[in-house]
């Protein structure tokens, strides 16, 4: 555990997790899909491995989607119906399924972009909707034009033998085109999943705002993924219809087999790269084998299996397959309660707690780095800011401070471009000495402001290091310099030792600083600090102070929301006080709280007078 982690490995981190399955165990199992149909060589036998390897593909084509951007494709069968199409219509004109293989996935891109492009500008459950709608249409449209694809008979392919036509007498080449596919996918998986992109995809589905705000394009990278499962989708149907030779509307555009390969995922292990082939090679032969054993007393049974199956992965394995292992061999690194004084005594600078009774020396301040001019921001007939203006120089910490419901949050909302001003705008110095008025969180990441959220936002599926990787990777495009900015951000925060524990442990003082080391990672000429001590003990009270004003000695300006006025006092060069959505006064801390405004915004008249 975490505990003699951090007691051997102080200066290094916390001991790498042990995977969930050895490599070699999965190679294994992986292999073993090839071998034993060859071993047995039995058609009944060679049937179920090539449907494992069609399954297991199709499934981890869709956990590409629905795994690791969190989008829910309950329609994605129309992938494959095209693919499938594709390769039959072209196939029956004489062009090799070769060649319609590659057609049937440029047109399944094509579509997907098109159907997801508008889906994840709006979010919400639209994208689930859309690809159920579509999966229907294009079954309709199937039936329709029946002269192209045979409408309800359906369409046979041209019996043409050999690895040009994908059609042949015995069961080896095709097992070995379908196993090439399923490693193809599996590939893919394992590429994106170990690359920016896999970062990228976890953190817009754990936290999409706290993704936006470190830089990712979430959009974009939801396109790239929908659009690489779509081929990949689309490349598999083509080959199963080449083996089936057979192919008509209700079967390739089937919602129930849309559903059968997410389920696939879930029970082996969404999100993982090879809980898809796991939850395949479990299902498909039980299935398989109870069609066997029964006939036609089977009818409809599969579903029945599926559902049991599902209802048993809820109860003990609600993590997948992959999950359950987790579990079994258990995990290094993860935190525990009682070892939590030893890793918050870990302290990667060496300055002494701030003195809390007078403030802290600053040093000059430089020229401006941002502008906020004339900001207002209504909801219907609530004015919540009206003509916020104020600047920020290089070196300085601005405290930002009033009442709840002031209207703090807002303002940083608008002021890290999360929300968009009725009046004024803000204005930023980049690198070069240009003011730029930037408009999108990724426009004011590009400028170098972080920021944190008032309620914590941790991708809370990733690990520390992978939470932190994530803003790293706004610098460094390669995972291994990613991944040492990382650690090294860590250790300054007090979280090595926590490096390989799951976010979703942390304690809420962890969670505050992961959240804090995650925007350092990404180098930022401003951070923007909502609320970052509220919630805490009086030690790391302390310790964060020490923190902040270790951050602002590396030129880092801060604009920090706080109530802890022992926080305020110790850390802000200027403070400013919002009221009603109104600038009230602004000034050094202590001339500030002794302000008679800021007594009757605090406590009431009353004691404004007293």
């Amino acid at each position: 555990m975490i505990g003699r982690a951090a007691s051997k490995e102080v200066g290094t981190g916390a001991k790498r997790r042990r995977p969930a399955l050895a490599p070699m165990v999965l190679a294994a199992l992986v292999a073993a899909v090839f071998i034993i149909p060859t071993v047995i060589d039995n058609p009944f036998v060679y049937h179920v491995f090539i449907t494992i390897c069609i399954f297991a593909g199709l499934s981890t084509a869709w956990n590409l989607v629905g795994g690791y951007a969190g989008q829910l494709s309950l329609g994605h069968m129309m992938f494959y119906g095209i693919g499938a199409y594709a390769g039959v219509i072209l196939m029956n004109t004489g062009v090799s399924p070769w060649i319609g293989m590659l057609v049937g996935a440029a047109v399944a891109v094509v579509v997907a972009v098109i159907v997801s492009y508008p889906c994840f500008i709006l979010r919400g459950p639209f994208f689930a909707l859309a690809t159920i709608a579509l999966l229907e249409v294009f079954r309709v449209l199937a039936l329709h034009f029946r002269d192209v694809t045979g409408g309800a008979t359906g369409l046979m392919i041209q019996l043409r033998l050999g690895w040009e036509w994908m059609v042949f007498r015995d069961r080896l080449p095709a097992l070995v085109i379908a196993f090439g596919l399923m490693l193809v996918c599996l590939f893919v998986g394992w590429l994106i999943r170990s690359r920016r992109l896999g970062f990228y995809l976890v953190a817009t589905r754990e936290r999409e705002s706290a993704a936006r705000a470190a830089g990712v394009p979430t959009v974009r990278v939801r396109l790239v993924a929908v659009a690489a499962s779509a081929a990949l989708t689309a490349m598999i149907g083509t080959y199963h219809a080449m083996y089936l030779t057979f192919i008509e509307p209700g079967a390739v555009f089937s919602l129930t087999m849309s559903i059968q390969i997410a389920m696939f995922a879930l029970i082996g292990g969404i999100g993982t790269v090879f809980g898809p082939f796991l939850g395949a090679l479990l299902l498909v032969p039980l299935t398989e084998l109870v069609r066997g054993w029964l006939g036609a007393q089977a009818l409809g049974l599969h579903g029945f299996v599926y559902g049991t199956v599902l209802v048993l992965a809820a109860l003990f394995m609600p993590d997948g397959i992959m999950g359950l292992v987790a579990r079994f061999k258990g995990t290094e690194g993860r935190p525990d309660d009682s070892t939590a004084p030893q890793a918050e005594a870990i302290a990667a600078e060496p300055r002494q707690p701030a003195d809390t009774t007078e403030p802290t020396p600053q040093p000059a301040t430089g020229a401006e780095i941002m502008r906020v001019d004339g900001l207002s921001k209504s909801f219907g007939g609530l004015r919540v800011i009206e003509h916020a203006s104020f600047t920020l120089r290089e070196g300085e910490i601005l405290g930002l401070i009033g009442p709840n419901g002031a209207g703090k949050t807002t303002l940083f909302n608008m002021i890290s471009g999360f929300m968009e001003p009725d009046q004024g705008d803000v204005a930023v110095r980049d690198r070069a000495g240009d003011w730029v008025r930037p408009k999108s969180p990724m426009e004011y990441a590009a400028l170098g402001i972080g920021r944190t959220f008032q309620i914590v936002q941790p991708f809370a599926a990733m690990t520390v290091e992978e939470n932190i990787m994530v803003g790293a990777f706004h610098r460094h495009g390669h995972v291994g310099d990613a991944r040492a900015v990382a650690r090294e951000t860590a250790h300054k925060m007090g979280l090595g030792p926590y490096l390989d524990a799951e976010a979703r442990g942390l304690t809420i003082g962890g969670l505050k600083r992961l959240e804090v080391a995650r925007v350092m990672a990404m180098e930022p000429r401003v951070l923007l600090l909502d609320e970052v001590m509220a919630g805490i003990n009086q030690t790391d009270v302390r310790r964060a102070i020490d923190l902040m004003l270790s951050i602002r000695d590396g030129g880092v300006s801060i604009i920090a929301i706080e109530h802890v006025m022992q926080a305020v006092m110790s850390l802000s060069d200027r403070v400013i006080v919002l009221n009603s959505g109104h600038i009230i006064t602004e000034g050094p801390p202590r001339e500030v709280v002794q302000d008679p405004e800021v007594i009757e915004a605090y406590l009431g008249k009353e004691f404004a007078h007293a």
